[in-house]
């Protein structure tokens, strides 16, 4: 049985081939215009994301847009955005001011990490994984029975959950709170701010 190995200079083209195809798969952006795809319902999202004013929305459009606000239009060229493999990834631009809003189906499971300042998430349905390092931290639950786990961290500063009748403040808060018949599973984590479920 012969193999790729085998044959002369195939494995040096895999490689190659790999280099040529996997760029076609990523879609990149900048802030200057609405970034949109398709992006079929009932997926899983990753997002890495830079600091500033963030909403992450669900909506019933089978797609992800993202948009911005940012002042100058040269920093809003600055501002990348890709997206490739269930990844979405928002990096560069000014240290400050960058507002942007990422809207992606109702139905879609997300693992969202970002550095700093007020994130927001909203109308998601499926599995919320959100940490955010410093800021503000404030996720819609929805309908708190479909919950089968939910629980919240923060290092340094307040917990109110108030579907989940917790209220917190002050160093290493935390709580967590289990349905039996829930589907989804929430987490939140904030080193230092202000978490906010309601």
């Amino acid at each position: 049985m012969g193999s790729f190995g085998a044959v002369p200079g195939v494995k040096h083209l895999i490689p190659c081939l790999l280099a040529v195809v996997t760029p076609a798969f990523a879609q990149t952006g900048d802030c200057t215009k609405p970034f949109e795809t398709k992006q079929a319902s009932a997926g899983n999202i990753s997002m890495t994301l830079r600091a500033g004013e963030i909403e992450v929305v669900g909506t019933k459009a089978n797609a992800l847009r993202i948009t911005c606000n940012i002042g100058n239009r040269n920093d809003a060229a600055r501002v990348k955005i890709s997206f490739a493999a269930g990844r979405i990834r928002v990096q560069g631009g000014p240290d400050r001011d960058v507002n942007y809003r990422i809207e992606v189906p109702e139905k879609t499971g997300v693992v969202i990490r970002a550095t700093a300042g007020d994130l927001r998430v909203k109308g998601l349905i499926e599995d919320k994984d959100i940490e955010l390092r410093a800021g503000n931290l404030t996720i819609d639950v929805g309908d708190r029975g479909s919950c089968k786990v939910a629980e919240g961290n923060v290092l340094a500063g307040n917990i109110s959950a108030r579907p989940f009748g917790s209220a917190k403040d002050g160093l290493f808060r935390r709580f967590r709170k289990e349905n039996r018949s829930g589907q989804y599973r929430l987490h939140a984590e904030l080193l230092a701010g202000d978490l906010r479920l309601k």
